[in-house]
C-alpha cells in the first residue's frame, strides 16, 4: 500500500481475518500456520512503533532516560502517554470513517 501497488481493499478488520484463517485452516495445517506467523510478526512491528503507549514508545523513553541519566518526572511523562493514546484514538476514529 505504501508504494501504491495495494490499494485499501486489500484491508480487513477482526471478522476479514477471522474468515482468512477459516478459509488457511481448510486448505492445510501449514497455510494455517503461515498465516498465523505473518499475523504475530506484523503485530510485534507495530508493537515496536515509538508510539508512547505501545511497547516501542515505553522503550524509546527508557532510552531517553538513558541518555539523560535521570528518569522523567511523572508529569511529562503522563503528558507523553497522554498525547499518545489521545493520537491512536485520532487516527482509529479517522481511519474507521
Amino acid at each position: 500500500m505504501l508504494t501504491g501497488n495495494m490499494g485499501t481493499e486489500n484491508l480487513s478488520g477482526p471478522i476479514g481475518i477471522a474468515e482468512m484463517a477459516g478459509n488457511t485452516a481448510q486448505a492445510g495445517l501449514l497455510p494455517f500456520m503461515y498465516l498465523m506467523a505473518l499475523l504475530s510478526i506484523s503485530l510485534a512491528v507495530l508493537n515496536l512503533l515509538p508510539i508512547p503507549v505501545l511497547d516501542g514508545g515505553q522503550l524509546t523513553l527508557l532510552g531517553i532516560e538513558a541518555l539523560r541519566g535521570k528518569p522523567l518526572s511523572e508529569k511529562v511523562e503522563n503528558y507523553i502517554y497522554s498525547g499518545g493514546a489521545s493520537s491512536c484514538w485520532y487516527v482509529n476514529d479517522i481511519c474507521s470513517i
